[in-house]
C-alpha cells in the first residue's frame, strides 16, 4: 500500500522554466519517491527530468546526485551500467541514510557541451531550491557519476561561477542559488579530452554508424575542437584549488577510457592541495567488466559520500 504527501505546487501563467515537486509516493519501505520531476525546460528540447528517492528520517538528509553514462550520446537516469544492479545502487545509497537524485541531461546530438554540464548544475540548484519539501539538507549534496557521468560529476565539483565565470554555470531551470557539491565520486570518467582528438574513443560494438562521442560532445568544426576540448576537461580546472574531496575508481584494463585518465586527474588535484583517493580495479575493463569487486566498489563509494556529507 502506498500513500501520498501533498507538496505545494507553483501556480500562475506563464509557467516557470521548471516545476515544483509533485506529491511523493511513499512505499511500504518508508522511502518517499518523486518520479519524473521537471527541473529545466528549453524551447525545442525535451524537458529535463529527475527522480528523487528519500529514505525515512526524522529530519533533512544529505543527497547524492547520480549522473548516468553513455558516451554523452545516450543513457537514462533510471539505469546504472549493466554491471551494477539498480537494487544494489539504490539500496546502498538509501541504506546509508542518503537521498538519491537520478538526473537526465541533454545528449550531445541534442546540444553540444556545455549543455550537459548546464543541466547537471541546474539539477543541483533545483534540489537545493526545493530542499525543504523534498526533505533534503541543501548544504549537504554530493555528485556521483559513471563514464560520461563521471566526467560531468568531476566538472560539477570543479567548475565554480566565482572562479570560472557564468559560461559553464548555465541559466537553465532555477537560476538562483549555488550548484556546488561537497564531495565527488567519479567512476572511470574522462579527465582530459584532448588525447581523444588524436586517438578516437572506441564506438559501440556492432554500430558502424555510431558517432564519434568526443566530436559529438564538442561540436563545431575540427579546427576549434582543441580549444573546446580544454574547456570541457576536468584537469583544466583541477589545478585552481578549492575542489571538494574526490574518489576516483577506474579499471586498470579499461579499453574505452584509459586508467591513466584518472591518474592524471588525481595527480593534478593532489598537487593543488586537494583531498583525492584513487582506487584502481585490477583486471577490470570499462564499467568494471571482468571484476568481482562491484559490490565492494559500490560500498566504498557510498561510504565515501556518507562520511563527507554527514561530517
Amino acid at each position: 500500500m502506498t500513500s501520498t504527501a501533498p507538496v505545494q505546487l507553483d501556480t500562475g501563467w506563464p509557467p516557470p522554466p521548471f516545476h515544483a515537486p509533485s506529491p511523493a509516493v511513499t512505499g511500504t519501505d518508508g522511502v518517499r519517491r518523486f518520479e519524473g520531476l521537471t527541473y529545466a525546460t528549453s524551447p525545442g528540447y525535451r524537458p529535463r527530468l529527475l527522480d528523487i528517492h528519500v529514505p525515512p528520517a526524522a529530519g533533512p538528509v544529505p543527497a547524492v546526485v547520480w549522473i548516468h553514462g553513455g558516451g554523452w550520446l545516450e543513457g537514462d537516469r533510471r539505469y546504472p551500467p549493466p554491471t551494477v544492479p539498480v537494487e544494489l545502487l539504490h539500496g546502498a545509497v538509501l541504506g546509508a541514510g542518503l537521498a538519491l537524485v537520478c538526473v537526465d541531461y541533454r545528449h550531445s546530438l541534442e546540444a553540444p557541451f556545455p549543455a550537459q554540464l548546464h543541466d547537471v548544475k541546474a539539477a543541483v540548484r533545483y534540489v537545493r531550491h526545493h530542499a525543504a519539501p523534498l526533505g533534503i539538507d541543501p548544504d549537504r549534496i554530493g555528485a556521483w557519476g559513471e563514464s560520461a557521468g563521471g566526467h560531468l560529476a568531476a566538472l560539477t565539483g570543479l567548475v565554480r561561477a566565482d572562479t570560472h565565470g557564468a559560461g559553464l554555470e548555465g541559466a537553465e531551470g532555477v537560476r538562483e542559488g549555488s550548484s556546488a557539491v561537497r564531495a565527488v565520486v567519479d567512476w572511470y570518467g574522462v579527465s582530459d579530452i584532448e588525447p581523444f582528438l588524436v586517438h578516437a574513443m572506441p564506438s559501440s560494438p556492432g554500430e558502424g554508424s555510431y558517432p564519434n562521442p568526443v566530436h559529438a560532445l564538442l561540436g563545431g568544426p575540427e579546427a576549434e575542437r582543441r580549444e573546446r576540448a580544454r574547456g570541457a576537461s576536468p584537469v583544466t580546472y583541477a589545478a585552481d584549488g578549492g575542489a571538494p574531496p574526490f574518489l576516483l575508481v577506474h579499471g586498470r584494463e579499461d579499453a574505452v577510457v584509459p586508467y591513466e585518465q584518472s591518474e592524471a586527474l588525481a595527480r593534478v588535484l593532489s598537487d593543488a592541495g586537494g583531498e583525492v583517493t584513487l582506487r584502481p580495479v585490477e583486471g577490470a575493463d570499462h564499467i568494471f567488466l571482468g571484476s568481482a569487486e562491484v559490490p565492494a566498489i559500490v560500498a566504498h563509494s557510498v561510504d565515501f559520500l556518507r562520511r563527507h556529507l554527514t561530517a
